[in-house]
């Protein structure tokens, strides 16, 4: 990381966020033919989870459109989800034809599924709480511009 003497904070952060997509654009890439879940699966994972903590269900056909893929596909991806054991099935009591996707057990320790969100995790452990409170909200505006894009 090179910082000119006489760059502004909004530079530093604007090229430290760019290094971070960068990196996170390789890793999605290397998953895709190398280690763990792709980035859909990652995708539907994250869609799981929150209706789960949102206290609602999801089906395979609602995580097939909400990324945008065949049912067919999601329908492998969740298999393998479910072969690793980060997700179950439930019967929709409304439609015997229909199923519900659940999450793995919320007790097993998250930080042995993905291990860079453990490392994230013990790097945030030291950081001044108001800081951690600057770069949460930095970061959820970020965040915010990239799924805005291209919608």
């Amino acid at each position: 990381m090179t910082i000119v003497e006489n760059d502004d904070p909004s530079t530093v952060a604007a090229r430290a966020v760019e290094r971070l997509r960068l990196a996170e654009a390789r890793l999605a890439r290397r998953r895709q033919t190398d280690c763990g879940p792709s980035e859909n699966a990652r995708a539907a994972m994250r869609l799981i989870l929150e209706r789960a903590d949102d206290g609602q269900t999801v089906t395979p056909t609602e995580i097939a459109q909400a990324l945008g893929v065949s049912t067919a596909s999601v329908t492998g991806m969740l298999d393998r989800l479910h072969a690793g054991g980060l997700i179950g099935f439930i019967a929709n009591p409304d439609d015997r034809r229909s199923k519900f996707v659940v999450p793995f057990d919320r007790s097993v320790d998250a930080d042995a599924i993905d291990p860079v969100t453990a490392r994230i995790r013990e790097f945030a452990l030291t950081l001044p709480a108001d800081a951690a409170d600057h770069i949460a909200t930095f970061l959820d505006q970020v965040r915010e511009v990239v799924d805005a894009e291209c919608r």
